[in-house]
């Protein structure tokens, strides 16, 4: 009960829920009332999308208070949390493309007619009415194929409010909207809270948070951190919430010489997704791409790598100019790509630790075409050593490694190709806190070997303690390039969410 002495529709306390080892939520606390927009903002990684898995019955918590109505629930299935009222429209609806509007908006539970039979004429008026309460104009009859995200998020809203929805999840709804769009579907929330619905909206984007929403909660490393009203905060104040954090003993930054470009990157377009991409990598320099989910980050290491194709611009490696969409000349320029999804990209998970460590120079290792596994492992064992990865054998399975070793594996792949540049992608997801202080070294220990290394993170504590410079993308372009003295958790974010520090 809040002050007012009102019930909220749904209110968790305390709720945790862990992988394994890994903490998703701790002690997470969430209230939403009736006629209100809710926003929870975080940085990636802070819980959000494991809260809203919980509430929507995908995941059950493991600790805490789940209510409705001030009344306990727990939700095992996403049936039985949509049974309670509770809907969640995605970023990304999935809808039936073949089938029409009407029958998505009714599926799996068309009204019958007499003598069994579907009753279509039904069905289409009450989407046709719909619509025209949500106030958009979408033909209850045209197939979903074809239709924008927008719509589609439309049609789930209608489905939701059919099967009357009392809390409505949206998961960051507008990034793939046009200012248009956004304003539409705010114009479609904003009639949802009237009618006395509970709204909540996740979102980077700070300025669609104070344009739309009441309240809005601060989570961090999946903890519930505080709750404000909209009118009673500011932009530079979330921020400093989301990313409270000091750099520390985790990031053993090495000074290294920083000589001349290795990696140039000029002008890289790809329509839809990035654009006018333009950076530089000295040797010796670890450079930081930062930004949100969705920024284009790992699109663009994939096109410099040559594993995209892009409509405009060059890459330089060394004075050399890289031929577009060819990986294959990419590496034998001296560039380096390790993947943000070891498992399905960096490594051969049903093969060995010693095929995996020589999978990038294996035509080196051949006599007269054939590759002996004497050879093989005289050159893993090297690299094995050089990364110390904890392994009972070169013939064990890369697979049954740990997440840190594994990650190990990939490095020591690439730099048995003796690389000049490195593309890195998230470093360190998924491995423990020894482990990343070990990766943060290795790549501390190359940089002062001469490489240029490009690191991709979304960890902006791993971005400040590791970089020399920051490069931070917003929507598919450079909104800031930081020098180390320059980045800080508040000018990253706010390049990050392109977003004025005088905003209020």
């Amino acid at each position: 009960m809040d002050a007012n002495g009102a019930v909220p529709v749904l209110e968790l306390k305390g709720v945790s829920k862990s992988f394994g080892a890994v903490v998703a939520l701790r002690n997470a606390d969430l209230t939403l009332h009736a006629g209100s927009i809710h926003a929870v903002v975080g940085e990636n990684g802070a819980g959000k999308s494991t809260l809203v898995k919980i509430m929507a019955g995908l995941y059950q918590r493991d600790t805490g208070t789940f209510e409705m109505d001030g009344k306990p629930v727990h939700f095992r299935t996403t049936a039985e949390a949509k049974a309670a009222g509770i809907a969640v429209i995605y970023q990304e609806p999935t809808l039936f493309p073949d089938l029409s509007v009407t029958e998505n908006v009714f599926m799996g539970r068309q009204p019958v007619g007499r003598f069994g039979r579907i009753d279509k004429g039904l069905m289409r008026t009450e989407v046709a009415g719909l619509m025209d309460r949500l106030g958009v104009r979408i033909d209850p009859d045209r197939p979903a194929d074809g239709l924008s995200i927008a719509d589609q998020q439309i049609i789930e809203i209608a489905k939701a409010i059919s099967l009357d929805a009392r809390v409505l999840i949206m998961d960051e709804p507008t990034a793939a909207l046009s200012g248009v769009e956004v304003e539409r579907l705010f114009a479609v929330a904003r009639s949802l809270r009237d009618e006395g619905r509970a709204l909540m909206f996740i979102s980077h984007r700070f300025d669609e948070v104070f344009a739309l929403c009441d309240t809005v909660t601060v989570m961090r490393d999946g903890a519930y951190i505080s709750t404000a009203a909209i009118a009673d905060t500011s932009v530079p104040e979330i921020v400093r919430l989301m990313v409270g954090r000091d750099v520390n003993e985790l990031f053993p930054k090495i000074e290294a010489e920083i000589g001349r470009p290795l990696l140039e990157v000029s002008g890289l377009s790809m329509p839809g997704v990035f654009r006018e991409i333009s950076f530089s990598v000295r040797s010796g320099e670890i450079v930081a791409l930062a930004g949100l989910v969705g920024a284009g980050r790992s699109e663009v290491a994939r096109a410099v790598f040559g594993v995209d194709p892009y409509e405009q611009g060059s890459v330089v490696l060394d004075g050399t100019p890289l031929p577009p969409h060819n990986p294959a000349a990419a590496m034998k320029a001296g560039l380096a790509l390790v993947p943000e999804d070891r498992r399905k990209q960096g490594l051969v998970i049903d093969a060995s630790v010693a095929t995996n460590i020589t999978d990038a120079i294996r035509p080196t290792l051949t006599r007269f075409g054939l590759i002996t596994a004497r050879a093989e492992n005289v050159e893993a064992q090297v690299w094995a050593r050089k990364l110390e990865v904890k392994t009972a054998s070169l013939d064990a399975v890369a697979g049954t490694l740990s997440g840190g070793n594994q990650q190990k594996v990939v490095l020591a792949k690439w730099l048995a190709a003796n690389p000049r540049v490195l593309i890195i992608d998230e470093p360190t997801r998924g491995i423990d806190v020894g482990t990343k202080s070990e990766v943060h070294r290795m790549m501390s220990e190359l940089a002062g070997m001469g490489l240029a290394i490009l690191m991709i993170s979304s960890e902006l504590p791993e971005v400040l303690g590791m970089a020399d410079r920051v490069l931070v993308m917003h929507e598919g372009r450079i909104t800031a390039d930081l020098p180390r003295s320059e980045a800080t958790p508040e000018t990253v974010m706010f390049a990050a969410t392109h977003t004025s520090e005088e905003v209020a």
